[in-house]
């Protein structure tokens, strides 16, 4: 058996101690890596408030005004004075029809008048001759009641001529094809130098642009439980949107509810009036249309970030006063304005984690709380507010 000096058993014994402090500080550093600190997260106090509901519909756009255009006479096309999809106002010329035969037929109606004043200005001298030799007993009652009679005759040629004289008139006017309606031109159904014939050949169609219909359809259900859609004489705001945007830019209002439902489909139609100045929409688009449908009183909305999904089932994070993040589900309906309507599983004053989600790992966790507004546009006008 070995035996240590005095100087080895300290030396031994130092070893010791150093290896016990460093195991020591090895085991409190693997329980530091073990517990990392609670993550932050954004949390947002729920509230409520008085909302109006909106549900969203498809549509499709029309123009209030759509003209088929045909000519009243008939002729040979003389000149296209249109470009095929510009817009025209109301008065403009579009299409010219050869106006000289239309020409000549005027200056014989004008002549045809001349001829018959004439005429009754000599039936008139004739009948007054007549009237006085009546009263001397010069000529027989049959001579007068002759020339009175061709007098009557006379100006009824003159009413005759001037009748046909206004309709030269008006058929010369007709040539020149003009916009009934301001609006888009569509192509032109007929070139220059080909016979159109009246009230028969199509020449072009035209139709209104500012303002536009937009005709959609709800169920019976939703048609018969909104208050606003069923009020008389009530401006019902709707906002529609195109089939490839996500936003609804384009505002109007309810201007028309069928008087019953269709009974193949089982839906009522409305009819919504939307400005376009810029001529964006056109007939024929299919758009996307929101319409207040309901009113909720003291209604809950959250982000939609918010909400999670286990299978079937919907839930958010809700903090304890111990910031402890747990489950809670929740029943969702339509969203107002960006915000998701909770109908069941919140109630006022819940702090809700809105972002950071993803770092709670389990029911339960601890976690620190960044308070933040609800919605990022609220964000956004509180941060506009503070810049201030």
């Amino acid at each position: 058996m070995k035996t240590f000096t005095f100087r080895e058993v300290k030396q031994l014994s130092a070893a010791g101690v150093l290896l016990a402090l460093l195991a020591g500080c090895n085991a409190e550093g693997q329980e530091a890596a073990a517990a990392p600190p609670p993550p932050e997260v954004e949390v947002a106090t729920v509230s409520t408030r008085d909302v109006t509901l909106w549900d969203t519909f498809t549509g499709r756009i029309a123009a209030p005004e759509t003209v088929a255009l045909r000519p009243r006479v008939s002729g040979y096309i003389d000149k296209v004075a249109f470009t095929e999809g510009e817009l025209v106002k109301q008065g403009d010329v579009l299409f010219v029809i050869d106006q000289r035969p239309y020409h000549a037929r005027l200056q014989m109606a004008k002549a045809e008048v001349e001829r018959a004043r004439s005429q009754r200005l000599l039936s008139n001298r004739e009948a007054q001759r007549a009237e006085q030799l009546w009263e001397r007993r010069a000529i027989s009652r049959e001579e007068l009641d002759q020339r009175t009679a061709a007098r009557a005759i006379a100006q009824a040629g003159v009413d005759s001529a001037q009748a046909a004289l206004d309709n030269a008139k008006l058929d010369l006017a007709y040539t020149e094809v003009k916009a009934p309606v301001g609006g888009r031109m569509g192509r032109a159904e007929i070139t220059r130098g080909n016979l159109a014939t009246a009230d028969s050949t199509l020449l072009a169609t035209l139709v209104s642009v500012d303002p536009m219909y937009v005709y959609f359809e709800s169920d019976q259900q939703t048609a018969d439980s909104n208050p606003y859609a069923n009020a008389e004489h009530a401006v019902v705001p709707v906002r529609v949107g195109l089939a490839n945007s996500e936003d609804y830019p384009h505002e109007g209002e309810l201007d028309f509810v069928d008087n019953q439902f269709n009974a193949a489909t089982g839906t009522l139609q409305y009819r919504a009036v939307v400005a376009n100045p810029q001529g964006s929409l056109r007939p024929g688009q299919f758009a996307r249309v929101r319409m207040p449908v309901a009113a909720a009183s003291e209604a809950i909305l959250i982000d939609q970030k918010a909400v999670l999904t286990d299978q079937d089932r919907r839930y958010v994070y809700v903090l304890d006063e111990q910031n402890h993040a747990s489950r809670r589900f929740v029943q969702t309906g339509r969203r107002v304005d960006g915000l998701l309507v909770i109908s069941d599983g919140l109630s006022s004053g819940d702090r809700l984690v809105v972002n950071g989600l993803q770092k709670i790992m389990f029911p339960g966790m601890q976690v620190v709380p960044q308070p933040v507004a609800m919605a990022s546009s609220e964000r956004q006008v509180a941060v506009a507010q503070n810049s201030f």
